[in-house]
């Protein structure tokens, strides 16, 4: 555990940093005081006053993954609850303060950043000890990290999921590709490729959610989760159905397109995927299609041929591996010695926010497949190391083991 002098204390419930606290079973995270891009940093760490945004954020990292290796061997920590402050769960990390600096020739900060923040991802998904994580808002990028890898993920009727990153020149990375290619069908390259919000019925449905717990009874089961004396999920899955609902898709729900999602995107090649959604809006017309392909067109070529890429080779691959690819893929980003997408991206949505970015290259067609081939590639870098992960074997669940 973290030592720290409590800053409140409430029947027996200690406050650290003023955003995490545990009792004797239970380690309570806010998610969103550590990652969110408005979070105020420094009244949580003051020992980093002085440092750039980027390093105060990877300090925060830092400090929980800290928290969680700690409380791993903590045999008075049960379980581990994270969950937002506020309004959203939390909306990610800041990109823009990477691009920031890896423009302006600092690209080993945001390095060090992901580094940090995928051994995380990691440490989150082969955890032995269960983590809950209430998902009552909006649930993006860096928060889809500090959120999915958990054991039990429970949504509300506020929940909006959603992976932007292709639009900003980036990629759904902290291990994006490994959940969501594990959805069914098709569904996660369509969520992945676009950037599509799905609202807390359809990350249910599609097994992105475990349960669903109307925002109204948050309180009632926090407070039935503080009082667990056992780190045994049959225990903790039995407390959340206490307080679970059924949940139905609404009329309008891209679920109900399963048939053409699954038909358009399982094609091989962005393409041959763009074709295929063309295709299908000659046949009938549908605004849903046309939307889709219009965000598509809108969207970094070279970000859509690299995810794509790395859901398809992750498919039938552990967290670990797709974490792996991940820190070699968004290092090349940072570098932008083969395309500067992130720097224009994180320019025309984040900072200027004329939504005009300008790509090179500008189509799929202009992007081979040697031109891809270069993302996957161990850097010619002073200094380059893969991500290192730790080996994780001993006393997990079936669940994490399933993960490695």
């Amino acid at each position: 555990m973290v030592t720290s002098t409590p800053t409140a204390m409430e029947k027996g419930v200690f406050v650290f940093y003023g955003n995490l606290y545990t009792d004797k079973s239970v380690l309570v995270f806010r998610v969103n005081l550590f990652w969110h891009q408005n979070l105020l940093l420094l009244p949580i760490l003051p020992l980093v006053v002085g440092l750039n945004r980027l390093l105060q954020i990877t300090v925060q990292v830092s400090k929980l993954l800290e928290v969680f290796h700690d409380d791993e061997g903590n045999s008075d920590v049960k379980l581990i609850i994270v969950k937002g402050n506020g309004r959203a769960f939390c909306a990610g990390g800041d990109v823009a303060a990477v691009a920031r600096d890896a423009k302006g020739g600092d690209w080993r900060f945001g390095a060090k950043f992901f580094d940090t923040e995928y051994k995380l991802n990691y440490l989150m998904a082969t955890y032995s000890k269960p983590q809950v994580s209430i998902l009552n808002g909006i649930v993006m990028g860096g928060g889809a990290g500090a959120s999915m890898h958990g054991r039990f993920r429970v949504i509300t009727e506020k929940t909006v999921f959603a992976m932007p990153e292709t639009a900003l020149g980036l990629f759904p990375d902290v291990g994006a590709a490994y959940f969501l290619s594990r959805l069914v069908g098709f569904f996660g390259e369509y969520v992945g490729l676009t950037g599509a919000r799905l609202d807390g019925a359809e990350m249910l449905v599609c097994g992105l959610a475990t349960h669903f717990v109307p925002s109204s009874k948050l309180s009632l089961l926090e407070e039935s989760l503080c009082k667990v004396e056992t780190s045994d999920s049959a225990v903790v899955s039995a407390i959340i159905d206490k307080y679970s609902e059924q949940v139905s898709l609404k009329e309008d729900s891209v679920y109900h397109r399963m048939d053409v999602i699954n038909k358009c995107f399982s094609r091989k090649t962005m393409e041959e995927i763009l074709s295929s959604l063309e295709t299908e809006a000659t046949i009938k017309a549908d605004s849903w299609i046309s939307t889709t392909l219009e965000t598509l067109k809108k969207s970094s070529p070279t970000s859509l041929k690299v995810f794509l890429r790395l859901i398809r080779e992750v498919r039938l691959l552990g967290v670990g591996d797709c974490l792996v690819r991940e820190y070699r893929i968004v290092r090349h980003i940072l570098q932008g010695h083969h395309s500067k997408d992130f720097f224009e991206g994180c320019r025309a949505i984040l900072i200027d926010k004329d939504r005009k970015p300008k790509w090179e290259p500008s189509k799929l067609e202009l992007l081979s497949d040697s031109d891809v081939d270069r993302y996957f590639s161990k850097l010619d870098a002073e200094g380059w190391k893969d991500l290192e992960l730790p080996k994780r074997f001993k006393n997990l669940p079936a669940h994490a083991i399933s993960k490695l």
